[in-house]
């Protein structure tokens, strides 16, 4: 955790700003997590030295905004992006294929689900842009959704364990399977509430 404790004193001495620029170096696919940095972020909130809740609004803006500029990088450049250095770095070409591959199989139902999957986002993102798979607003729809998520478990669990080293330590190490126990009861209750308009619209035409 040496890392978050790096980050928690470069966030309390610079505040939003460097929160900010963290998540966009999280966005650009640079080995810094997205997790420790949300957490990190609800931390110095907890600590006083931010509001929570312009935490969170901060993170959503810098993750959603991160994320669009690889998209439309993809989209802009095509494949041709594979051939810059950085980009063939994260992005090689059988991982591309792979990538490809799975969207096939999955839709876009691989954008959702690639926010929960850390060593997946970049190169999703950048393929879903390259391909021309998906409009940028449906992307920024479904990663929204997803961000919805995400971005307030770890700011907010940041926040209640700020003054709890040891509680925070141990959910943060349990995060990623609270995480996707969370999406599964999201999605479920999803699915009934639309079952139930459904049925409500059927029986009213009935």
């Amino acid at each position: 955790m040496d890392l978050l404790q790096q980050l928690i004193r470069i966030f309390a001495e610079n505040g939003y700003i460097a929160v900010f620029i963290a998540l966009m170096i999280c966005g650009a696919g640079l080995p810094l997590p997205e997790d420790i940095t949300l957490v990190a972020g609800g931390v110095i909130a907890g600590l006083g030295y931010a509001n929570v809740h312009a935490m969170f609004a901060l993170a959503m803006f810098g993750v959603l905004l991160g994320d669009a500029a690889i998209f439309m990088l993809g989209h802009h450049y095509g494949a041709r992006i594979l051939q810059w250095r950085f980009v063939a770095r994260v992005l090689t070409p059988e991982r591309y294929a792979k990538v490809q591959e799975k969207f096939d199989r999955y839709g876009n139902r691989m954008l959702f689900f690639a926010r929960f999957l850390p060593g997946m986002r970049t190169t999703v993102y950048l393929t879903a842009g390259t391909t021309h798979r998906v409009s940028f607003l449906r992307f920024l729809l479904i990663d929204t959704l997803a961000a919805l998520i995400s971005v307030p478990f770890w700011v907010y669990l940041g926040f209640f364990g700020a003054d709890n080293h040891e509680w925070l330590v141990k959910w943060m190490h349990r995060g990623q399977s609270s995480l996707w126990v969370l999406v599964g009861i999201v999605l479920l209750t999803g699915l009934v509430l639309w079952w139930r308009h459904r049925r409500r619209a059927r029986f009213g035409l009935d």
